[in-house]
């Protein structure tokens, strides 16, 4: 990345988090973006070169800062060490604390993702999060078994936004009833792994299937 580019990006940035606090009063607007700006020491004219597309840009910038801080979070920790439902949990754990503070501009950024015309972007950045974290928990997309990845891939996505629902309500010490809630979810999701593959070895048994099912690999659910 260039150094023009990093500095683009860390401005964006910028303007992104100042804008988090009128999100929750305004929405996703252009006056949250003016507003924004304004608190960074910027005009509005450098807002909307930065941001063409006004509350819109936000919103997708939104979601790549999101992504970023959620890697970002657990950059100097060994996932490895972990079962694979600790790291997915800890990995959209650190997605959400990274909203921790503004749980209402994220309520906003859900409601506007709702709109019709914001759907496609929408499912494009909960997509994009959902293959991050399978790829970061070590278990990304595999030409060699592709069924098994589109599936938790959307059960994943189902997981992502049932979470983000329940913790935007969520009075609990510290969010704990969320993490509880997250913790069942990812059960239910690696629950289908295992049946799937329990499925697979008693259709194998039955002559003339055998090699039908391309082989598992990757690490075994935990």
């Amino acid at each position: 990345m260039s150094e023009a580019t990093e500095e683009r990006r860390a401005l964006k940035d910028r303007i992104l988090e100042a804008a988090l606090a009128h999100a929750a009063f305004d929405g996703w607007s252009r006056r949250t973006l003016h507003n924004a700006a304004a608190d960074c020491g910027l005009d509005a004219g450098t807002a909307d070169r930065l941001f063409p597309d006004g509350g819109d840009g936000l919103l997708r910038w939104l979601d790549d800062w999101g992504d970023r801080q959620m890697l970002a979070a657990v950059a100097d920790e060994d996932l490895t060490r972990l079962p694979i439902r600790r790291r997915v949990a800890r990995l959209v754990r650190a997605r959400l604390e990274a909203f921790g503070h503004h749980r209402e501009a994220l309520r906003r950024a859900l409601a506007a993702r709702s709109l019709p015309q914001n759907l496609p972007g929408g499912g494009e950045a909960i997509w994009r999060t959902v293959d991050l974290i399978w790829e970061a928990v070590g278990l990304g997309a595999d030409p060699a078994d592709r069924w098994s990845w589109y599936t938790r891939r959307a059960s994943l996505a189902g997981v992502l936004v049932a979470t983000t629902i329940y913790w935007l309500d969520d009075a609990s010490e510290g969010q704990s009833e969320t993490w509880a809630f997250l913790d069942r979810r990812i059960d239910n999701v690696l629950q289908i792994g295992k049946l799937r593959a329990r499925l697979e070895e008693m259709l194998r048994a039955v002559p003339g299937l055998d090699g039908r099912f391309p082989p598992r690999r990757g690490p075994a659910a935990q």
